[in-house]
């Protein structure tokens, strides 16, 4: 595209959003909007309020994804697991498949075999 097209395309593109924001001015449901907004930004200065505060008033028991979303998730703590060789009487203690000897264990004796370890 030549830049006088790109120069063009960008003078339009401009002159609709004008008349698209021209519109918005004069929309009385955005104006009231508007006007709530700020009066409510007023209130909680006044009394030194959050949104997070306000929705807390208005909401006390989130049932939406807001809230759900910013509170922290938690999972349920792994259980510690305790493998014992019987070959060597080696006690391995491990929350996960990660540890090294565990894997060690597995690549000799097979994953079924070591599983069958636990205590």
């Amino acid at each position: 595209m030549s830049r006088l097209a790109e120069f063009r395309a960008a003078e339009k593109a401009l002159q609709e959003q004008l008349k698209q924001l021209e519109s918005l001015k004069n929309d009385a449901g955005l104006k009231k909007e508007i006007e709530f907004e700020e009066k409510l930004q007023a209130l909680m200065k006044t009394y030194g309020k959050t949104l997070r505060d306000i929705v807390a008033i208005l909401d006390p028991n989130p049932k939406s994804g807001l809230q759900q979303a910013t509170a922290p998730k938690t999972r349920r703590a792994r259980v510690v697991k305790v493998y014992q060789n019987p070959h060597t009487g080696e006690l391995i203690e491990t929350k996960g498949g990660n540890h090294r000897g565990l894997k060690a264990w597995k690549e000799k004796y097979g994953a079924s075999t070591v599983d069958s370890w636990v205590r």
